[in-house]
């Protein structure tokens, strides 16, 4: 066999009794760095800790040739907090301690046929395993346990679920029962035999967590979006209280502007003149009659000057106002089950809304949250955020979240919050940035400059308001605006 050279072997290697002496040399000649025991490598630049993390599986596998990747690291995926990494071989009695990693053996079954090969030098526990042997006690030597806490297991468990779906979540549940007895893990399955039932409803246990807890009592809720709702909640508590009292309106003018803007981001695009036909002559265009229907619907629910006063104590009056104000925005299409909650997942670009089955829930856990609330400003931009990330319904979703924010201003006689359409841009991008980023702050702040904007505006009057909104670049396409530099003005900036 052909001797070897340096140039044969790879970036990072653990050294064998046929290379150990290439190695040594390596490292006296300034060729190679020694990073633990064994472990060599000819990148003279990089951080230990981070070549350890680029090579890691690699590395697993020349230290331990057999290993299964098992207990808490097969399910999570990735090294834990303290950089544990925990092994099923035969091979290692000890464990094995590099820069910012830790590999820890132990004994163990040997491999299923379920068990996964992975990047073709070592293998996974297959999920119904590794959720098994994480129902085994273990302790902890340290800060991190080998095996999940039943908590943990539990919010896994009811996160598969949620993303998976039912059938998954049984299949899992037969997998694991065909393989207990190999792995000698009957007490094991008959834990997770019980968690599995009582998530499903169909087996009394001891859920833990809040979660678990409210899926059992049928209010399964999206414990990702509650923390967004946590968050904004967090930030507009740091916010200064405002009142903004409304500006004088002759009834109409606004609530048709608020109309037709609010349709307008959605797609629904009128010129003034013809949406104005709509709503004050019932003139219906026979090519858009849906179209007209919604503009039309949704300036009733806002020119209702009593209506718009009505916002909720309880959850069952926020479902009640929620569902009969987008019924009476979406009457004119029946396919989008007016009134109902969606009964398919919807999305928007790369954001997929909160599942069917946890609307409800979600909404709950929400509510609570807006109702801890002081401010009518800190409620409304709560209340949108909440009906819009949610998005409870198959359509309607971003008008219906706009009318229940604006109630709970006019309910507190202060200034409704208007979005042109050349905010467009602006008022999603607020939405993204918490949804995506957790960033609450852009979304309160382009509120604050609709509302102030809103404010600025003569609504006494239907042409002088228009010709405000035109001076103000209100009309103009948010996409071309940003291409040409041009932003929404307040009108008093501008005389």
């Amino acid at each position: 066999m052909a001797r070897k050279s340096l140039d044969d072997l790879p970036e990072t290697f653990v050294s064998t009794t046929q290379t150990s002496s290439l190695a040594s040399k390596g490292v006296r000649t300034g060729k190679l760095r020694k990073l633990a025991s064994r472990l060599y490598t000819k990148d003279l630049a990089s951080a230990p800790e981070s070549i350890v993390r680029r090579n890691l599986w690699p590395t697993v596998a020349a230290y331990f040739p057999d290993a299964l990747v098992a207990d808490r690291t097969a399910l999570e995926g990735v090294p834990a907090k303290d950089g544990s990494v925990f092994l099923v071989s035969h091979d290692g009695k000890s464990d094995i301690v590099l820069p910012g990693i830790v590999l820890k053996p132990r004994p163990g079954a040997p491999r299923q046929p379920s068990d996964l090969p992975f990047m073709g030098v070592v293998h996974f526990s297959s999920r119904a395993r590794a959720v098994l042997d994480n129902f085994a006690p273990s302790r902890s030597k340290s800060s991190i346990s080998r095996t999940l806490s039943r908590k943990e297991i539990e919010i896994y468990l009811d996160n598969f679920l949620r993303h998976s779906g039912e059938d998954e979540l049984n299949r899992l549940r037969d997998e694991a029962r065909n393989i207990a007895p190999a792995l000698g893990r009957e007490k094991e399955f008959a834990a997770l035999n019980r968690m599995i039932g009582a998530l499903l409803n169909t087996q009394t246990d001891n859920l833990q967590t809040s979660v678990a807890r409210a899926r059992k009592k049928g209010l399964p809720f999206d414990p990702a979006r509650v923390e967004l709702f946590e968050a904004l909640r967090a930030e507009l508590h740091r916010q200064p209280p405002q009142t903004r009292p409304g500006a004088p309106s002759d009834g109409t003018t606004l609530p048709f502007f608020e109309a037709y803007f609010s349709n307008f981001i959605e797609g629904t695009e009128f010129a003034v003149d013809e949406a104005a036909a709509i709503v004050f002559e019932n003139r219906i265009p026979n090519a858009r009659p849906q179209d007209a229907h919604d503009i039309l619907g949704t300036y009733r629910i806002v020119a209702d000057a009593t209506g718009m006063t009505r916002i909720p104590q309880t959850f069952a009056e926020f479902e009640r106002l929620l569902k009969r104000r987008h019924a009476e925005i979406m009457q004119a299409r029946p396919e989008k089950t007016p009134g109902q909650y969606k009964e398919a997942p919807n999305r928007a670009g790369g954001t997929m809304f909160v599942a069917p089955d946890l609307v409800r829930g979600t909404l709950d856990r929400g509510f609570r949250i807006y109702s801890s609330l002081a401010t009518p400003f800190h409620r409304a931009v709560f209340m949108m955020f909440l009906v819009s990330e949610v998005h409870p319904f198959a359509d309607g979703n971003g008008r219906v979240a706009r009318i229940m924010m604006n109630a709970e201003l006019v309910a507190a006689k202060e200034q409704r919050i208007v979005i042109p359409t050349i905010y467009r841009n602006n008022y999603l991008s607020a939405l993204k940035a918490i949804s995506n980023r957790t960033s609450p702050e852009p979304l309160i702040r382009t509120l604050d400059f609709a509302q102030r904007f809103s404010l600025s505006i003569d609504w006494t009057d239907f042409r002088r308001a228009e010709d405000e909104l035109k001076a103000a670049n209100a009309f103009m396409d948010s996409a071309e605006a940003d291409d040409r530099g041009i932003r929404l003005r307040l009108p008093e900036a501008g005389r």
